[in-house]
């Protein structure tokens, strides 16, 4: 029986650069949408990033607003797909956001103890705010990939997201352990060989849905700029037997 086709939850409003465009260039009610879906689709990697950099849920908050008036008043307006990855966009703003807000704590006068200094905060070097940036927008990446994997099983009854989760949260297992629990857990009988088949679907499926969300940031991305992109997020092993398979489909 043929599979339902499931169109990508993102693909499926518009492609991010075209959200962009609307979000600074649109109507107005139009660019209202664009960049409340934006903001709504990097919100975690933001608040995360934000919350490492300062380690104050306080600050961190107040930072988040500030990044979104900046984003609905402009500082985005100069985001253009012809001149790099959208994540640099937002990594910029962010770095800008981080910096002033060091800026001002050094200028704050600091109340110190009778017997002892107050310890200054060690304000965090370029490379580490980079590494931390990457680290969140990954982490982001493969939270909206779960998130897509788990649409689809909703949609097609396959248990691609469950039981892909499974194997992650119990890589020790054999096949014939997991096909026993999740028999147990989902109430339904399932076998070694079926579990290994739907493993395989899902690795594949979750591959494709990650080349997708890099593909969808990337201006008219090519195969090298792809990898490059999966490289620099430390995902280019796990996905290059999709690479492989995409390109022998064409």
């Amino acid at each position: 029986m043929e599979e339902p086709k499931v169109e990508h939850r993102l693909n499926s409003i518009a492609t991010l650069w075209t959200l962009v465009c609307q979000a600074h260039n649109g109507s107005t009610t139009g660019m209202k949408s664009a960049q409340e879906r934006l903001l709504e689709r990097y919100e975690g990697a933001i608040r995360r990033y934000l919350l490492g950099a300062v380690r104050d849920e306080d600050t961190a908050q107040e930072l988040f607003q500030e990044f979104a008036f900046r984003f609905v008043h402009g500082d985005l307006r100069g985001a253009d797909r012809q001149r790099g990855r959208f994540r640099d966009f937002v990594k910029g703003v962010l770095f800008h956001l981080i910096a002033d807000f060091h800026n001002r704590q050094k200028k704050r006068p600091r109340a110190l103890a009778p017997d002892q200094p107050e310890p200054a905060a060690a304000e965090p070097s370029l490379m580490d705010m980079d590494r931390e940036f990457l680290r969140t927008w990954r982490d982001d990446l493969l939270a909206r990939s779960w998130a897509a994997l788990d649409s689809i099983e909703q949609e097609t009854g396959q248990l691609y997201y469950t039981v892909l989760r499974f194997r992650a949260e119990h890589a020790e297992l054999s096949s014939a352990q997991m096909a026993e629990q999740l028999s147990a857990k989902l109430r339904r009988s399932l076998n070694a060989a079926g579990v290994r088949q739907t493993l395989h679907r899902a690795r594949e499926k979750y591959a494709d849905l990650l080349i997708d969300e890099v593909a969808d940031s990337l201006n008219e991305p090519s195969r090298e700029q792809i990898e490059q992109e999966l490289g620099d997020l430390g995902l280019l092993e796990h996905c290059r037997p999709a690479l492989d398979r995409r390109g022998a489909e064409k």
